[in-house]
């Protein structure tokens, strides 16, 4: 394994030409989880998932059990509500399915693994579905849910001499590729008249990130909860801005691959059911959901009621806005050559009658 100086000068850099772009973003997610898996962190197991994705599905096709495969949240989140509740697994046992929660660091490394077969619903930011599509991936977008955009801050050391986002120039800044932090850490600079091109990004998935940060290796981190409450309570980090106050312009989306969506629509509408009903609950139980997600978070209950305020706990109705919102990222990431084609992301994105068998209607009256 190359020395952590090594790994970001191969990141850093490596020029890709648009000749060879296509090749290079194939194994860009891989390389995003491969590269550092020195890391001993329980977040690499989205390797185990994926190499063994042939087998699981190929099992679920010929038992009576069936198989659901949904990404593990350890975030203040309704996934993690269903989880830790057994409800899903309730509702859907009469359907002959089991409920898997694999669990993934980010992402981009769900999307992967979506992609391959060995997960059937992720749930990412705006980012991770858009490379996705320009990896031509058959992903299809369930649902929308809220931004949340302050669950997502640019971290700093304690004592860092980083006042303001203008002082990152020159800076290494470590965010997960294609991510929520590599969204914001992008709008963050544009908004002081900065582009990436002035900051030093360093592509490290959380785990690695974390470790990076904690020993001083880099000047900034952008990234989501909980790592941000943990660095902060150990003092290891400080808040310099978040997603909030119009920085997160953008939506967080459940999704699956068209196969998955094509063959278990009936599974989909229960699970975007039962979603939403502990939605509900997250939103108006603080306390409860605080409780019930402490060992999962490894926080405490009252700093978990705090940051309970920072989550919006709602599915949003894919309208025409969403998705025109969505292009505008897509659009963006192409205008810096970070995608390797020009993507339109309605190829992913359903009908308004198919969105209407598998939405609950308690989220398609906020039309």
């Amino acid at each position: 394994m190359k020395d952590f100086r090594k790994q970001i000068a191969f990141w850093n850099n490596r020029r890709i030409t648009r000749r060879h772009a296509l090749f290079a973003f194939g194994y860009s997610l891989v390389l995003s989880t491969t590269l550092f898996s020195c890391s001993n962190s329980p977040n690499n197991s989205q390797q185990q998932a994926v190499s063994s994705a042939s087998n699981v599905a190929s099992s679920s096709n010929t038992t009576a059990d069936k198989v659901i495969r949904i990404v593990r949240s350890k975030q203040l989140t309704a996934l993690a509500v269903l989880e830790q509740k057994g409800i899903l697994a309730e509702r859907l046992k009469p359907l002959g399915y089991r409920v898997e929660w694999p669990e993934f660091a980010a992402g981009p490394q769900q999307l992967e693994a979506l992609n391959a077969g060995a997960l059937d619903i992720a749930y990412t930011a705006e980012s991770p579905p858009v490379f996705s599509q320009a990896a031509d991936a058959p992903l299809v977008y369930l649902a929308a849910n809220s931004s949340d955009g302050q669950s997502v801050s640019l971290l700093v050391p304690k004592n860092s001499p980083i006042q303001s986002v203008k002082d990152l120039k020159g800076k290494k800044v470590a965010f997960q590729k294609a991510s929520i932090g590599h969204y914001l850490i992008l709008r963050a600079l544009e908004r002081e008249g900065l582009k990436l091109s002035d900051i030093e990004s360093v592509y490290l998935p959380p785990p690695d990130a974390n470790v990076a940060f904690s020993q001083g290796r880099v000047d900034a981190w952008f990234i989501w909860e909980p790592f941000v409450t943990r660095n902060v309570q150990n003092n290891t980090g400080r808040v310099l801005t978040d997603g909030g106050n119009g920085l997160r312009d953008t939506n967080n989306f459940i999704s699956t691959n068209r196969k998955f969506y094509e063959e278990n629509r009936e599974v989909i509408k229960v699970f975007l059911e039962e979603v939403q009903k502990a939605q509900n609950w997250a939103k108006n139980n603080p306390k409860e959901i605080s409780q019930l997600l402490s060992a999962t978070t490894q926080l405490d209950t009252p700093t978990l009621e705090i940051m309970h305020k920072k989550y919006d706990f709602t599915l949003i109705p894919i309208t025409a806005a969403i998705i025109n919102k969505q292009q505008e990222v897509a659009d963006k990431w192409y205008s810096l050559e970070l995608i390797p084609k020009k993507v339109n992301v309605k190829d992913g994105f359903l009908t308004p009658e198919q969105y209407a068998e598998i939405t609950p209607q308690e989220v398609l009256a906020k039309k």
